[in-house]
């Protein structure tokens, strides 16, 4: 007897719930880099070292560590509509703690409320994939993790966009207070209005799933999460992916974080154009997502697509690693938006290849384990990239970083293209066929 294709179906309501995760993601993300893009205005209002400052920035790395495992049990148990609801009351809280940080003796308030944001990114940095999977069909749902990852791009050049426009390098720090109350208060609002519309109208699945693929995950069940973690960890090449991934995202957690730095010891007095040139990073990254995604979601050719952008990473790595001390900050500007278009770019593709490798394993327990790598090679670039900074310059830092994503692509070539997921869902087409 033969078996009955599964009954699916996609909702509109799928863009929605999208367009929520996506605000909800870049609300997050815009206060990640909130304090290192105008470093030099923070440690004169604080009397804090750079150092200080740079730990706001990667105590966002170090509190993912530990809790992705949690992280990864909630979303997997407890589905999307909770662990969306429950990131997006981290990050108000977190914000309006923040708000209560303007005065110069009260810098380890803001840094409480940077960590509190920094933990609920838990509940976030994961999703994609999995939101992708629930609510998108086959055709649609590389291109819905990458609008996924692009919330967090937008997030991140929101944040080096709007700190240096509206907080100005005053000597008065009387001065300093009103512009950092107002960049605070923002930022509050914004997420409060978004917590209310993700409790309004968020929702965890759809009541049919969208895709073969899905229906027989959820037909499998949930299964035991740790046995879906040892799984994960015994795949030879989800391992390879891991440790691939976490190097290219590592590198650009540490050039993000010393931007400011970097720039302004080749163009003094640059305060905007160091915001902007991270802007540009990043605005070239969710162009890349987007691009990435259709290619993906076009071609099905999940291993060659994500050989090509991790090596054009390099590339253009290198490139902006030989131009920053050409003195057109023009050229920056060109060699930045290129970096960013394929190294942030590479975020949702690595997403995707891990839900090809690990099918039928939760992609919430993938893309977080990805994520959690990227954390640890990101705090041991950082470390790393502001120590040479600060012996050797710029440029030996920076070739420090193409080195290790000469190793990463010579991993990310070394993946077997096992793309257990497609297969699943050519099996379905099959079976819906005969029928």
């Amino acid at each position: 007897m033969e078996k009955n294709a599964p009954e699916c179906r996609v909702y509109r309501r799928r863009w929605l719930i999208l367009a929520l995760f996506v605000l909800s993601s870049m609300s997050n993300a815009l206060q990640w880099i909130q304090y290192s893009i105008i470093t030099h205005i923070i440690t004169h209002y604080y009397q804090v070292s750079a150092d200080a400052v740079n730990w706001t920035s990667m105590v966002f790395m170090v509190v993912y560590i530990p809790l992705i495992f949690p992280g990864s049990w909630l979303l997997d148990r407890m589905g999307l509509r909770v662990t969306t609801t429950l990131g997006a009351l981290g990050t108000c809280v977190g914000a309006w703690i923040k708000v209560l940080s303007v005065a110069p003796d009260r810098f380890w308030v803001g840094f409480l409320g940077q960590t509190i944001v920094a933990i609920s990114q838990v509940c976030i940095l994961s999703v994609p994939a999995r939101l992708a999977a629930v609510w998108f069909g086959p055709h649609q749902v590389s291109s819905a993790c990458s609008i996924g990852v692009f919330g967090n791009q937008f997030g991140i050049a929101i944040g080096f966009l709007f700190p240096p426009l509206i907080v100005k390098d005053h000597q008065d720090v009387d001065l300093i207070t009103p512009e950092l109350s107002l960049m605070f208060y923002l930022v509050a609002g914004f997420t409060t209005l978004l917590l209310v519309l993700i409790v309004i109208f968020y929702r965890a699945a759809p009541p049919v799933p969208p895709s073969p693929a899905q229906a027989a995950q959820i037909a499998a069940g949930g299964g035991d999460f740790f046995g879906s973690m040892k799984r994960l960890v015994m795949n030879p090449g989800y391992v390879l992916l891991l440790i691939a991934y976490g190097i290219n995202v590592g590198v650009f957690y540490a050039i993000s974080t010393l931007l400011s730095q970097v720039i302004l010891s080749h163009f003094p007095n640059h305060d905007e154009d160091a915001g902007t040139i991270g802007l540009v990073i990043v605005v070239g990254g969710m162009v890349g997502s987007v691009v990435c995604g259709i290619v993906l979601d076009r071609t099905q050719r999940f291993k060659e697509t994500t050989l090509a952008v991790y090596f054009l990473s390099l590339v253009t790595m290198a490139i902006y690693s030989f131009t920053l001390d050409c003195g057109y900050i023009s050229v920056v500007y060109v060699t930045a938006t290129l970096l960013g278009f394929f190294m942030t770019g590479y975020l949702p593709v690595g997403f995707e290849l891990a839900a090809e490798l690990t099918h039928p394993e939760p992609e919430g327990t993938s893309s977080g384990l990805l994520n959690m790598a990227a954390q640890v090679f990101g705090i041991l670039f950082t470390l790393f990239y502001s120590w040479l900074f600060e012996l050797k310059g710029d440029l030996w830092a920076n070739l420090a970083m193409c080195g290790t994503l000469v190793l990463g692509t010579a991993l990310t070539a070394a993946i077997k293209a096992n793309l257990r997921r497609q297969a699943a869902q050519n099996k379905e087409q099959q079976l819906e066929n005969k029928a």
